[in-house]
């Protein structure tokens, strides 16, 4: 059988480096053995005692230099003991410098030592790996060549033999080529992967949810700025709206903390804080235990869900407002409680009433509902049940599209109450006159909220 000049060449190779592998661990055994001979050697011994020689002459030479005393002054003295000083202060300072080089090139050494040991294990390593693949491939090639040589030995011509060979053998060094570059693709693809789910969850949020800008991402936190569009006012049919200037679009900044490798809400801030999302924040928290038997979860997740609940609060809360801030007048004011999605009107006489609304209103036509009335009023702190009872019985039995209109409704509830207080003034026969004598609606309330307290309408 006939060996290829590739397989001599590459043979011919390992064999260099081999040795030239060995070369170099025998050097670096040898200067290691150098580098403890020279440290126990004679020489070291030698230049020892040569620099405690020089020092003692030194010394010498000083102490001779000044060794009559009694002819030197005070002035004199200090001078010599000043200059000996700075002798001594020089000296300090370079045989601390020299023992700064002599760390510096220690720790030099033991670092390229352990890094050239290190790198010669691996190379002994990779080399023995090589030739354990290089005899397989032998092993192969060979069992190949012979089952070559079988299929030709009824007469084919040798050359042929060999032309297959070589062929096979481009085709083998094609194929690692492919495999080679495809490996870099794979590394390439892989430096991407992180970049890629970055911006895979920014077109996710943006593509999604609209009014959405992503201002910040570093993985864990999230902040978002939100513009939320007002419907005009034209879609409040029912209600009351003078012209105002409040914007028809609103923004707000989220600063949202997710779980690491998810979307999964655990902390919300917004800015400004002026509408109420507490409730929708916690709902958010446990989202997916909330919805993990719905299909919505294969295509949503808590943030897309939160930031749309939020959107939908934002519209809400405000048109609410708007309405709210319509129906007031001279003789009252009314206001929206986000919180507690209850509307307050506060009504002549001191007196509240706390309207409930249902979901969607004002945009969807669904009636209010009166649910108490209290009174601020410094004669009495509670309205008795009875007289709530009759004037709640009258105000949710009102037509529904008195009760659809806040302004309507309010008004409505005012008049009832007052009906009801005259009801109530007219059956104390001590009181007509006073009644008939004061026709304003507010000293009205106030005289009867007095007048119940002594009779015991109000609770105390």
């Amino acid at each position: 059988m006939e060996i290829s000049p590739s397989t001599s060449q590459a043979s011919l190779n390992l064999n260099t480096i081999r040795s030239r592998i060995n070369e170099l661990e025998e050097i670096y055994k040898n200067c290691e053995q150098d580098s403890f001979s020279e440290i126990t050697s004679p020489d070291s011994d030698e230049l020892m005692k040569d620099s405690a020689n020089q020092l003692v002459s030194k010394v010498s030479e000083i102490v001779t230099e000044y060794s009559d005393f009694s002819f030197l002054g005070i002035e004199d003295i200090d001078a010599y003991l000043a200059n000996l000083k700075e002798e001594l202060d020089a000296a300090e300072a370079e045989s601390a410098k020299i023992s700064n080089e002599i760390e510096l090139l220690n720790r030099t050494y033991m670092e390229d030592s352990s890094e050239l040991e290190s790198d010669l294990e691996w190379m002994k390593c990779s080399l023995a790996l090589i030739s354990a693949q290089q005899d397989r491939e032998k092993e192969k090639e060979k069992e190949k060549e012979d089952e070559q040589m079988e299929c030709f030995s009824s007469g084919e011509n040798q050359s042929n033999l060999i032309y297959t060979h070589e062929e096979n053998k481009f085709e083998i060094l094609k194929l690692n080529n492919q495999i080679e570059e495809s490996k870099r693709t794979l590394k390439s693809m892989q430096d991407l992967d992180s970049i890629g789910k970055w911006f895979d969850a920014i077109e996710q949020i943006q593509d999604v949810l609209s009014g959405l800008k992503v201002i910040e991402f570093d993985g864990t936190c999230i902040r978002l700025s939100l513009r939320t569009y007002i419907p005009k006012q034209d879609v409040l049919c029912l209600q009351k709206i003078e012209e105002t200037n409040e914007p028809y679009e609103i923004n707000h900044e989220f600063l949202i903390e997710v779980t690491d490798g998810s979307m999964e809400i655990k902390n919300v801030e917004m800015f400004p804080n002026d509408i109420y999302i507490g409730d929708i924040v916690d709902a958010a928290k446990s989202f997916r235990q909330m919805f993990s038997q719905l299909a919505l979860m294969e295509t949503s997740s808590s943030l897309e869900w939160f930031v749309r609940k939020a959107q939908d609060r934002i519209i809400q809360s405000t048109l609410r407002r708007l309405v709210a801030k319509s129906a007031s007048t001279s003789r009252q004011s009314v206001e929206y409680l986000d919180r507690d999605e209850i509307i307050v009107a506060h009504l002549v006489g001191g007196v509240d009433a706390f309207m409930e609304v249902s979901q969607g209103w004002p945009i969807t036509n669904s009636p209010l509902k009166l649910v108490s009335l209290k009174s601020s009023n410094h004669h009495a702190k509670e309205i008795s049940l009875g007289f709530l009872c009759k004037v709640e019985e009258a105000a949710n039995s009102l037509d529904v599209h008195t009760r659809q209109n806040l302004s309507s409704f309010v008004d409505a509830v005012e008049k009832i109450l007052v009906e009801q207080m005259h009801l109530e003034l007219h059956s104390d026969g001590t009181l007509r006159v006073f009644i008939f004598r004061e026709q304003n609606d507010e000293v009205l309330l106030d005289h009867y909220f007095g007048t119940l307290k002594n009779h015991a309408i109000l609770d105390p």
